[in-house]
């Protein structure tokens, strides 16, 4: 016997070396070759080694639960005490990964040679010993795995000299089964058993293993690294996680292990949690520490280009730089998976030749199906690895991107922030991150695509010869259609988003002033010109999906179109068409269709992604404010507070105008400046520019300390009024209730239910005028700065609040502060210690009160109008002064909350029902399942039953065309058709049955979308519809982000996605009905599996899904408050900056993406976790499938069959993943559907126009007014606002109403509007009760001038009359009537200069007189006034109440005022306290008694003496 032959023996026995012939080699050799090289007793050897190691491991575990049996009852024992300690942090190396990876890969390949030694066909006791000892091997390898991870949880840092020992044995053992596999694989040309030839390709995978374990015992240390964290850095970590740890647990992603992380099993907990009950907001954990958006921008900001790079892309360079690590990892991962995708196809003719008879071993068909498994199992793996990491390098890149754009936009100019807009500036955020993130997925397809159809042809080639030619061609002109079709997609994606920019804007303008559109009744302007915007969009979206419904026709249609081809020219050149040849061929065309569909489609994410990142680009290459502009310094010396030398600014960056020139100033530190001038002067513009807000041409701004800015317009944050006014800062009791005591909120808050935990609506929507401005004043008394910008914070409060405001915050909680303030108010004048005057943007006059008077100009005008104004009231004020009651400070007499635009929340009743202090409710969310009843609703919303049913007939009539192609091949390749094999018949009815399927497919493509664009525009018309139609309590509880994310996302949903994916839902249900009938009809054992593994299938659907769909609808919820968050701050950028709070924003803005981040990165790694399980599913049946096959014998399978089955096999594992991941995408795209639906049935306010109840043409023609015991309420359930007013006005009269902030003036006003409808009483207008005219009717025929001035963009004459109903001669003339033909004629473009988003470009007082030139057109005969001069001067004032008395000289007046000079020219005033009319009647007589109005006039006339 050679030495050769003991590699080969399968003896045990000694006999074999005896009678070993060999006798030249001496005994000790032979002894050990034998006992080494032979199988049997390498395998008792190793066995032995093995057993022996567990024998140590066994005694050691008895030892350690004896000790601890022992210890019970010991409560300081060692054994006790925890073992995972909150001090310590655990981290471990590679070489931790490296032992734990092997031991776990040597495992499962011993259990896998386990099985098939089981289930071979050797000798008895050989095959007995083989399994057994694999057996051992396996039970070994995963102890020793469990081992190593309790070696993590024990925190060891060295492994057990025991394993270390067992390493190197059992290295030196593989060593030798290796050396013998090598002499069988050099020596052995037959092998006499084959059972050894697979025990040796496990020994030659095992053996790198072998000797990574054996370096690792060398070395000794497991690679767990314990750190006793220090108490500071404890202390710094909980502080940077604090939301972690008040939210929920981290993800279990942060600290899985490889293999947890490899099959997604640190998502179980969240899915049973959300399977047993719908997960709630807190019970998603946080984001892993290495994916929260504070590191990712971090980095960032650190990887962005430097000056010198002068680079063109920056924020392509910038994620780049960020992520190529991960790029490159999901580019192994798509390499990986191209691999194995083809080990299927190249196998699939090895079995059908085996099936046929031709096999060279009786397990060659084992040895197929697990190769089958194997690659199978590989392909499964890195598919869902790739899109689980391509997902999450999306959601970093997204996360970067927002947070990134934030801060920009904190450091934004004006004029840059001006040029993007607000909605622009949004859309950034929420859209193009959001492209860039998509487009992960699809990166890597297009440079995989050449390298798969590469391998496509080879193989091709292999199998049919020189007709690869043809498919190649075919492919190639696939491609070009494709490459054609994308960027016909790509212009016509890049209009769509243009065009949904502009509706967005357009929408977004409209919900930010709705209750002036309300006013105006220009509800069917605004939703026309919304309607005008989206039938650009349709027009777009439809070439859009119409184009992609071509794509998919040719997509579908080509392997079948491929084929016939191919199939053709191999007829014509002569190659033998034989089943495996024919059904190898399908199976590659059906492999390449992914490729050839995804390339273009991620050609198309591509050039959307370079759009993006280009829009990005210009956006983060903007100007920024230059810091250096102003020159800032803390805590300095000197006298001087505010210097200004020789300053130009402009509001443009690049060569504007120059709005103020020549400015030099200089206030000493403590001083009170004020800052006067008519309107348009440029006082504004002065404080921003001391702020350096403007772009500074030329000279030097210097301030010394900290500064507050209150702006003109409020700006409120929705939240309550205490975080309002402590805006970040800690709750100090006494200083913040002296805050409030000086800025006059006292009595406000006492009115309100829940104080100052009253929460605030959106931009301060349910607070009047004046409670706006003294939460804004009381937010900068409250910051505790060195100076004081105030701009005009007296327009919105009237004379007794103003007054006291001066006194006690500008005069004294502000004392010794340096204070700039604009005002209109000549009375506080002479209580300044410096008076500047501004004409044309420079300033004029400067000096104090005395000295400007008697020099004269611009200062003595103004002065001599405010005298004017004041004779009026001077009259009759000494007359009463004695007698007439002090301003009543009674409880009822201050402010209520919300009464300019929105609602009282003062409650007389008893506080028993107490509800809650939130006006705007969290956002209603259904849970479970999508109902049945949503999908009903979308499916037959265009054509009803008659669609569902004609989509589904086509669906089916198109897939058996395709099964009728493979039949037809399966039958013509068979052996018995050998023989009578026609070419050109064959060629004949394949081309037939192609040409039928192309023709359904288009059909059914093109009917599909058809249906879906017709379902999203009904959709979106109800929307828009029922939005218009909303009453004013609708917006003042519904954040404008909410109805903005359904208007966005969600429509854009319904406008693209259910369309595609509803149609590839249906197509993909009924392919894999088609698979699962082909694979049992010649699989026939299969049918048993097909249950148990359908019920499973279904069973992990609903596990997934409860999760999935909370976790959707989840995202979609905390997406809204990012997009909120991120629209109010670029709103109130200016203010934020101000007071140097932009870092507290941003950290806001971190957390808030953070919440939203934690949901999709679960959302998507749920997908994957069920992707994996599902294919795995398919994977297995197939492979048990083809076992079935082999097995069966060949009288009952023809080879032809195998063939067919396992071409639509192949693909089980992909199309059962796909359909059941489409149907749940679907699903919760559906909830979209949900969303909208919700906002298509709001109740409705009255209708707009009543037929049969038509108001006379010339109604109101006197304009009478007589309201009777008026009441009214803004809910059912809240108290009444005004009780029980009546009175009667004359036609012609000139109503002044008059009362404290918040006593009802205001909601008054609404109710002629019906704004709010009364819910007692009714006012009656020339005969008619307004309550039974549409409101229409009703608004259009009243002129208001609202509160605040509002215009939209556009240009001035889409402002001065919106609705096209005048001619150019008429609006000049309206223009010139308001003061304003000059500035407009001045400007190029005259009537059609522009206007930008909120009339940014144009001043306060400017505004005003526009929206005043509005009424002047309309010419109502009853015209109603909000404050309407309350953000002009004195001299303006007097000119907008002369135009008012000429113009409107036969009209009733019904004004609001706040200026006592406004109402002493009225016919009679009406004095409102707390919602009763408490007196009517002339001013005169008024002041002739002790009253309410006297004591209001004596107050305003002594203001100034009592400052």
């Amino acid at each position: 016997m050679s030495p050769a032959s003991w590699v080969t023996s399968l003896s045990c026995s000694i006999s074999a070396i005896q009678s070993s012939g060999d006798t030249h080699v001496p005994l000790i050799f032979r002894w050990l070759g034998f006992i080494f090289l032979s199988p049997c007793p390498q395998r008792a050897l190793l066995s032995s080694v093995d057993a022996l190691f567990l024998a140590v491991l066994l005694v050691f575990a008895i030892q350690k639960l004896s000790s601890r049996f022992i210890a019970n009852g010991h409560s300081n024992s060692e054994i006790n005490k925890p073992l995972i300690r909150t001090n310590r942090a655990i981290k471990t190396t590679i070489w931790f990964k490296l032992s734990l990876i092997a031991t776990v890969l040597l495992a499962f390949c011993c259990t896998v040679i386990c099985i098939v030694a089981f289930i071979g066909s050797s000798q008895l006791p050989w095959k007995l010993i083989n399994a057994l000892f694999w057996l051992v091997q396996a039970i070994t390898h995963a102890v020793i795995g469990i081992l190593i991870i309790h070696e993590k949880k024990f925190e060891a840092v060295k492994h057990p000299l025991s394993l270390r020992v067992y390493w190197v044995a059992n290295f030196f053992i593989i060593s030798f089964f290796v050396v013998s596999g090598i002499l069988r694989l050099v020596y052995v040309d037959n092998p006499q058993y084959p059972s050894l030839k697979l025990d040796d390709i496990v020994s030659f995978i095992g053996y790198p293993l072998s000797i990574v374990l054996l370096v690792v015992a060398i070395k000794g240390s497991t690679g767990i690294i314990v750190t006793r964290e220090t108490e500071a850095a404890m202390v710094e970590e909980t502080k940077l996680y604090e939301p972690l740890l008040s939210k929920s647990s981290v993800s279990g992603f942060a600290s899985a292990s490889i293999v947890s992380k490899t099959f997604w099993i640190w998502l179980n907990p969240l899915l049973s949690k959300g399977y047993k009950s719908p997960l709630k907001i807190d019970e998603v954990p946080s984001l892993s520490p290495e994916h929260r958006a504070e590191r990712m921008s971090r980095i960032f900001e650190s990887k962005w280009p430097k000056p010198h790079e002068n680079s063109k892309h920056p924020v392509r360079i910038t994620l780049l730089r960020c992520f190529w690590r991960e790029l490159a990892f999901t580019a192994f991962l798509a390499i990986l998976r191209v691999c194995v995708m083809y080990v299927g196809p190249v196998l699939l003719r090895s079995f059908v030749d085996y099936t046929a008879g031709k096999r060279s071993s009786p397990y060659e068909g084992c040895y197929l199906v697990l190769i089958l498994l194997v690659a199978k199992f590989v392909e499964v793996l890195s598919t869902h690895q790739l899109y689980f990491n391509a997902q999450k390098l999306g959601m970093l890149i997204r996360c970067t991107l927002i947070t990134s754009l934030y801060k920009k936009g904190l450091r934004l100019t004006c004029s840059a922030r001006q040029a993007h807009g607000v909605g622009q500036i949004v859309n950034y955020m929420s859209v193009d991150a959001q492209q860039l993130s998509d487009m992960m997925m699809q990166l890597h397809s297009v440079w995989l695509m050449p390298l798969q159809v590469g391998v496509a042809l080879v193989l091709l080639y292999r199998a049919l010869g020189g007709s690869a030619v043809t498919a190649l061609i075919g492919i190639l002109g696939a491609l070009l259609f494709m490459v054609m079709g994308t960027k016909r997609n790509n212009r016509f994606q890049s209009n769509v988003m243009k065009n949904r920019d502009s509706r967005m804007k357009a929408t977004n303008e409209m919900l930010n002033h709705m209750r002036v559109i309300k006013f105006q009744a220009w509800e069917e302007h605004f939703n026309k010109r919304i309607q005008s915007f989206r039938e650009k969009e349709f027009g777009w979206i439809s070439k859009f999906l119409y184009s992609i419904a071509g794509n998919i026709v040719v997509k579908w249609s080509l392997p079948l179109l491929i084929s016939t081809l191919t199939f053709a020219t191999a007829v014509f050149l002569g190659v033998p068409l034989e089943a495996g040849t024919v059904f190898t061929t399908t199976t590659i065309f059906k492999i390449l269709q992914e490729p050839i569909r995804a390339f273009p489609q991620s050609m198309i994410a591509l050039s959307q992604a370079m759009i993006s990142l280009e829009r990005l680009d210009h956006y983060m290459m903007s100007q920024e404010l230059a810091n250096e502009s102003v020159e800032r310094a803390e805590g300095c010396g000197g006298r001087v507070a505010v210097e200004v030398k020789d300053g130009v600014f402009s509001w443009d960056d690049e060569d504007g105008e120059e709005v103020l020139k020549d400015i030099n100033l200089e206030i000493k530190k403590g001083e009170l400046t004020a800052i006067v001038g008519t309107v348009g002067s440029g006082k504004s513009s002065l404080l921003a520019s001391v702020l350096g807000e403007m772009h500074k041409i030329s000279g030097k701004v210097r301030v010394c300390g900290s500064t507050a800015y209150v702006a003109q317009t409020s700006w409120i944050q929705n939240g309550t009024i205490q975080e309002n006014i402590l805006f970040g800062l800690p709750m100090i009791g006494e200083k913040y209730r002296e805050t409030i005591r000086a800025c006059c909120l006292e009595k406000d808050l006492e009115m309100m239910e829940f104080g100052d935990q009253t929460e605030i609506g959106e931009r301060g929507i349910n607070l009047s005028g004046g409670q706006k401005q003294r939460i804004q004043l009381a937010r900068a008394v409250y910051q505790n700065c060195d100076i004081y910008l105030l701009d005009d914070v007296f327009s919105a409060v009237d004379a007794h609040t103003g007054s006291d405001i001066f006194k006690d915050c500008v005069r004294g909680a502000l004392k010794g502060k340096t204070i700039l303030l604009v005002t209109h108010q000549v009375d506080f004048l002479h209580n300044v210690d410096l008076i500047l005057v501004m004409r044309e943007g420079k300033i004029v006059q400067s000096g104090r009160y005395d000295e400007l008077l008697i020099s004269g100009m611009d200062f003595g005008a103004l002065v001599a109008a405010h005298d004017t104004s004041m004779e009026l009231v001077g009259v009759n004020t000494t007359m009463p002064s004695q007698n007439s009651p002090k301003t009543p400070k009674s409880p009822q007499a201050p402010s209520h909350l919300g009464e300019a635009n929105g609602e009282h929340k003062h409650l007389d009743q008893s506080k028993s029902n107490k509800g809650t202090s939130r006006l705007i409710k969290d956002e209603e969310r259904e849970t479970g399942k999508v109902s049945l009843n949503v999908y009903k609703i979308y499916c037959t919303e265009a054509l009803g039953w008659l669609g569902v049913v004609a989509v589904l007939l086509l669906s089916l009539l198109w897939q058996g065309a395709l099964i009728a192609g493979d039949y037809w091949l399966a039958y013509e390749t068979s052996e018995k058709h050998d023989m009578s094999f026609n070419p050109s018949l064959f060629i004949r009815i394949y081309a037939i049955i192609a040409a039928v399927s192309f023709v359904l497919i288009f059909l059914r493509s093109f009917f599909v979308t058809m249906v879906g664009l017709k379902t999203a525009q009904t959709f979106f018309r109800k929307i828009l519809k029922s939005i218009l139609q909303a009453p004013m309590s609708f917006f003042d509880t519904t954040t404008s982000g909410r109805i903005l994310s359904r208007a966005s996302t969600d429509q854009t949903n319904i406008d693209i996605y259910l369309p595609v994916f509803m149609s590839l839902t249906v197509a993909m249900y009924i392919t894999l009905l088609s698979i699962f009938f082909i694979t049992c009809q010649y699989a026939w054992p299969t049918v048993f599996l097909i249950i148990p593994l359908g019920w499973l299938n279904y069973w992990y659907r609903e596990f997934y899904l409860a999760s999935s769909r909370e976790l959707t609808r989840l995202d979609s919820i905390t997406k809204a408050p990012v997009i909120h968050h991120f629209s109010e701050s670029i709103s109130g950028v200016m203010k934020i900056r101000s007071f140097r709070k932009q870092d507290r924003f941003s950290e806001e803005n971190i957390n808030r993406v953070n919440d939203n981040l934690r949901m999709e990165f679960h959302n998507f790694g749920s997908n994957e976790w069920l992707g994996f399980r599902l294919e795995l599913i398919g994977s297995l049946l197939l492979c048990i499938s083809t076992m079935f096959m082999i097995l069966l014998p060949s009288s009952i399978i023809k080879p032809e069959n195998v063939g067919l089955a396992l071409s639509y096999g192949l693909s089980l594992n992909a199309v059962l993943y796909w359909t059941i991941y489409m149907s749940c995408f679907v699903e919760n795209r559906m909830v979209s559907v949900e969303r909208i639906k919700q906002f298509t049935v709001i109740p409705s306010e009255s209708a707009w126009e009543i037929k049969d109840r038509l108001p006379p043409p010339n109604w109101p023609a006197h304009g009478n007014v007589d309201i009777k015991d008026l009441m009214v309420k803004y809910r059912p359930n809240t108290p009444l606002v005004l009780k029980g007013i009546s009175l009667s006005i004359h036609g012609g009269e000139k109503i002044g109403v008059v009362g404290r902030t918040g006593s009802g003036k205001s909601t008054l006003i609404q109710v002629f509007f019906r704004l709010v409808e009364p819910s007692g009483g009714r006012v009656v207008i020339d005969g008619i009760d307004i309550s039974v005219l549409g409101l229409h009717d009703l608004r259009s025929r009243f002129g208001i001038i609202p509160q605040e001035p509002v215009l939209f963009e556009g240009t001035v004459r889409s402002n001065i009359d919106p609705i096209g109903h005048y001619t150019d001669d008429e609006i000049w003339k309206g223009l010139e009537r308001c003061q304003l033909k000059d500035v407009v004629a001045a400007k190029p473009e005259k009537l059609d200069a522009p206007v930008v988003d909120d009339g940014d470009n144009w001043s306060v007082g400017q505004r005003q007189l526009l929206c005043l030139g509005r009424v002047l057109l309309k010419r109502s005969r009853l015209l109603f006034m909000e404050e309407a001069t309350a953000s002009v001067d004195s001299q303006t004032d007097a000119v907008i109440q002369k135009i008012i008395r000429e113009d409107f000289a036969s009209c009733t007046i019904i004004s609001i005022a706040h200026r006592i000079p406004t109402v002493m020219d009225c016919d009679r005033v009406l004095v409102v306290d707390a919602g009763r009319a408490k007196e009517f009647d002339k001013p005169s007589r008024l002041l002739e008694r002790p009253s309410l109005f006297g004591a209001l006039v004596q107050e305003y006339a002594n203001r100034s003496a009592g400052l």
